[in-house]
């Protein structure tokens, strides 16, 4: 399993580039999986769910599953949150595992960064970006890649990682 992230700013397009990227690469015959890191409130149930009636009454995990997807929910309760690497480890096998968020993990990413976020760059200080995708003119020892190119993005991701 490679595994490629995508690291920047709240606001700075590293979920629209991902939406764009991943049917390329399922285009290309590639099994995609993708890890978020999300704020620490978000919640993916929904009140007045049974799940969500279950998780409030204090279930630890709550599993639900039809014939057409399944998702396992864990609260934490107070429990320090897994690490990148024992996240990984829950994965299933696929071709490409992306990674959105996650700034500082050991992996291979891109640097999505748009001046208009007021945020400095990252990678002067992560030496596991590799590339920086921005929609201005960067003065950067690494490639910089069109944020509005998703082609020009998905090819260099590919070469990277030796998939095609």
């Amino acid at each position: 399993m490679k595994v490629f992230g995508f690291a920047g700013w709240s606001g700075s397009g590293k979920t629209t580039l991902i939406e764009k990227l991943i049917p390329r690469f399922v285009g290309a015959g590639l099994r995609v999986s993708l890890i978020k890191h999300a704020h620490h409130t978000f919640d993916v149930d929904q009140p007045g769910k049974d799940s969500y009636r279950h998780r409030h009454a204090g279930a630890s995990e709550i599993l639900v599953t039809s014939s057409r997807r399944w998702v396992l929910m864990h609260e934490l309760r107070g429990a320090h949150e897994p690490t990148f690497d024992e996240q990984l480890k829950r994965m299933s096998p696929c071709d490409l595992l992306l990674v959105e968020g996650f700034k500082f993990a050991p992996i291979p990413k891109v640097e999505v960064w748009r001046a208009a976020t007021g945020e400095g760059m990252l990678h002067p200080n992560d030496p596991h970006i590799v590339a920086v995708a921005s929609d201005a003119k960067i003065d950067t020892r690494l490639p910089v890649l069109d944020l509005n190119d998703d082609a020009a993005v998905a090819s260099f991701v590919l070469d990277y990682l030796k998939l095609q």
